[in-house]
């Protein structure tokens, strides 16, 4: 899989969807709750890449950052009327995990 970067930009202060299709989704599945995919938003070191593969009536994005616990999430998300609408969370994996690393790496150089 070839992860290439893009910007976007997502309005201040940042509002999230929550509803019945997707607030318990994630914990249920991949335990990750709503307020640790909240917060991943918010990592500084955050890494967001257009999901051009699963993009298509809606543009998607893929976000690999960290939670204030620093646990290192993979979460796919989409931006419906200026709102983050999260449609999947999990941990990364451990490739996901070496691309956020070396990210991280080359800008402290």
């Amino acid at each position: 899989m070839v992860y290439t970067a893009s910007v976007i930009l997502i309005e201040q202060p940042i509002k999230f969807e929550w509803d019945r299709g997707n607030k318990d989704k994630n914990a249920i599945k991949h335990s990750v709750n709503s307020s640790e995919c909240e917060e991943v938003f918010f990592d500084p070191g955050k890494k967001i890449l257009a999901d051009v593969l699963h993009s298509g009536d809606e543009e998607r994005f893929l976000l690999l950052g960290q939670t204030k616990q620093r646990r290192l999430l993979f979460i796919v998300f989409t931006l419906r009327k200026k709102k983050i609408r999260v449609i999947s969370a999990r941990d990364t994996n451990s490739r996901e995990r070496h691309l956020y690393e070396s990210w991280a790496q080359n800008t402290k150089t």
